[in-house]
């Protein structure tokens, strides 16, 4: 199993900021989380161009060769709120000594089984942040979480104590807009597309407000990019920040 790294002094918001009702949303999800065509297919087209932002970065913050296979190795990656692995185990393929962390145990369970298929060594561990706290990583993702936890400001500041020195955070979340609600719940959650109840749309952030939160916590926010969605060519990278972002920060 992987283990990951350096410990420390435990971080300022080890109390839990998972949101029992959330956590059970989810888990409910986890049997069809590896499913291309069920629950979780938006998570699967989204998986793409969030891997090709994550790549951009990590080669940018660690001057990374492009044509690279792994650039994470010899590195500690934490993804906060993994599902069932979606992100992890391409971030394990990248070089990375892999932990992931989600709220539901049903999703975990998943996860570990999927990996273990795949003969991948992650290390799946069930809570909120305070199940790593202590230890640091070099990569601390944390994507489309952050708007279904009940204290942002007390999560936010758990995962940047989880960042290595030269460790880098990569966030991404819903923007509060109306492109967001209509193309989220209206359309998303109305049509079946995304299961009903997944958004709450008072709680997504905005860039703003996310920053805030980042900058307040002791981090520098170096990017922020946008995705785009179409029902043609499905997610893409833009400068549009409306529908949803990444948000990148370092020390």
């Amino acid at each position: 199993m992987a283990m990951a790294s350096t410990t420390v002094p435990a971080d300022r918001s080890a109390s839990s900021t998972i949101d029992p009702a959330e956590a059970a949303h989810f888990g409910t999800l986890a049997a069809d989380w590896w499913n291309p065509k069920g629950s979780s297919a938006m998570l699967h087209r989204l998986n793409p161009p969030r891997l090709a932002y994550l790549r951009q970065r990590i080669d940018a913050h660690w001057d990374g060769d492009p044509d690279g296979f792994t650039p994470l190795a010899g590195k500690t990656a934490l993804d906060m709120g993994c599902g069932a692995g979606l992100l992890a185990e391409p971030l394990a393929r990248l070089g990375a000594s892999v932990t992931g962390v989600d709220a539901a145990p049903e999703n975990i369970g998943a996860a570990r089984a999927h990996a273990e298929a795949g003969g991948l060594a992650i290390e799946y561990l069930h809570g909120g942040v305070e199940a790593v706290a202590g230890r640091t990583f070099d990569l601390v993702t944390s994507m489309e979480v952050v708007e279904h936890v009940v204290d942002p400001e007390a999560f936010v500041t758990g995962l940047v104590d989880l960042l290595a020195e030269d460790g880098l955070l990569v966030l991404s979340t819903p923007n509060r807009t109306a492109l967001s609600r209509l193309a989220m719940i209206t359309i998303g959650e109305g049509t079946g597309a995304v299961p009903k109840g997944t958004h709450d749309w008072s709680k997504f952030l905005t860039p703003d407000e996310l920053t805030e939160l980042v900058e307040k916590a002791g981090l520098k926010v170096i990017d922020i990019r946008g995705l785009h969605f179409s029902p043609g060519a499905g997610f893409a990278l833009s400068d549009d920040t409306r529908l949803d972002y990444f948000l990148t920060a370092c020390r």
